[in-house]
């Protein structure tokens, strides 16, 4: 098996490639590879990024698995959570656990001079994270709650603070109602503006301190509407989320932040569906020309052939030839293509070239997963393929006569 590939090596490295057919040939060969590693490492990389990125956005703001009490019904109104077979103890001993926190939340309406605007009230306490939200933050600071009385600072999203005019420092009138009561009316002050690019959050959400939830909800200080639970990373959250849910009580339960916007996840699986899309139509691309290589080269190579068979070589030993031959052709377009392909990703990673209407995509920017298992893996599996589909092809090697190849020319 060493005299097939031994040969393959001295044809392919030969200097007599660089002046006949196989000159040009050899130069498609390269660039369709190149081409096609190019473009699947930014498919994979850019998808894999931008459903680890939008994933990651909203469970970093609504918490990657939230314990809410039955009684709320899904409403945005927070109701109390029962502390019935509630372990928060227990919860926040699970190694996956980073941190959590508590929370009420409830429904109500800006108001000013310019506009008005829906809003979800999300009161937050003294353990509200605020160096995981501070990621989101474009202007001001986060709210600083100490649970001593009431804190009116809060913060907004940039698409409220452009409907209403506002801006840090400003003051804003908040109006909740409950049924059969009087209209409650908060004024706050706007110490933060944040945006995390989707839209089902950056339209309603305000963050602000939990007692002011509390009082219009008609809560008690101890009490709360619910826990967001951080993990340490996106991944467990599957693994996890079973886990936390046996531990908060029969009459609480988890949801997980993919199960919280249905919309986006429906939206994030049409990335698995482009990205084996984009990768198959590289793959056949890359084998049809490929194949065409190899036939070339078998045709350009016939009196070789005819002579090869003449000093006792197989037809099997002269298709490995040739399969090598075409293989060794393809290293370096893999290896341009990967260099300019990571090239162009980490541009894109540490700049952000291209950018995205988070109105469409829930992004602003492309982000970009870069491992170096999705580099080898693409590298070694388009060699792989390219390998397996030249086997048939190269069988037209057992129809050519020594005697008609030797006379060929």
């Amino acid at each position: 098996m060493k005299f097939p590939l031994y040969f393959s090596k001295k044809i392919a490295f030969s200097k007599d490639n660089k002046n006949n057919l196989s000159r040009v040939i050899v130069f498609i060969g390269r660039l369709s590879v190149a081409l096609g590693v190019i473009v699947s490492l930014i498919t994979v990389s850019t998808g894999l990024g931008s459903k680890k990125a939008i994933k990651e956005r909203m469970a970093d703001f609504s918490g990657h698995i939230s314990i809410k009490s039955k009684q709320s019904n899904n409403s945005y109104n927070s109701s109390i959570l029962s502390t019935e077979g509630l372990q928060v103890k227990k919860i926040k001993e699970l190694p996956d656990v980073a941190t959590t926190q508590k929370y009420v939340a409830v429904s109500g309406i800006f108001r000013n001079e310019h506009n008005f605007a829906g809003i979800i009230f999300k009161g937050v306490g003294k353990d509200f994270d605020t160096e995981r939200f501070s990621k989101f933050l474009i202007a001001g600071k986060s709210p600083k709650v100490t649970e001593n009385g009431f804190n009116n600072g809060i913060c907004i999203s940039a698409k409220i603070a452009n409907d209403l005019h506002l801006k840090v420092k400003d003051s804003i009138v908040a109006i909740f109602s409950k049924e059969n009561q009087s209209p409650l009316y908060r004024k706050f002050e706007v110490v933060g503006i944040y945006k995390t690019d989707i839209k089902q959050i950056d339209d309603i959400f305000v963050i602000g301190g939990i007692n002011h939830a509390r009082k219009i909800q008609g809560m008690k200080n101890t009490e709360v509407g619910g826990i967001d639970v951080f993990l340490k990373d996106i991944n467990d959250i599957d693994i996890d989320a079973p886990k936390i849910d046996k531990l908060v009580g029969y009459k609480n339960y988890t949801v997980k932040a993919t199960e919280e916007y249905p919309q986006i996840m429906d939206f994030i699986a049409i990335f698995d569906m482009n990205i084996a899309l984009i990768i198959i139509i590289m793959l056949v691309v890359v084998i049809i020309n490929i194949i065409m290589v190899l036939l070339i080269l078998i045709i350009e190579r016939t009196n070789s052939i005819g002579m090869l068979k003449t000093l006792g070589a197989t037809n099997g030993q002269i298709r490995m030839i040739f399969i090598n031959y075409t293989l060794l052709i393809m290293v370096p377009g893999l290896l341009i293509g990967n260099l300019i392909g990571i090239g162009f990703l980490l541009i894109q990673k540490y700049f952000g070239v291209i950018t995205l209407n988070p109105e469409n995509y829930y992004l602003s920017v492309v982000p970009v997963e870069l491992s170096v298992v999705h580099i080898v893996l693409i590298s070694a599996g388009i060699l792989l393929v390219s390998g397996i589909s030249l086997v048939l092809p190269s069988y037209l090697i057992s129809k050519i006569s020594p005697v008609k190849a030797i006379k060929y020319n």
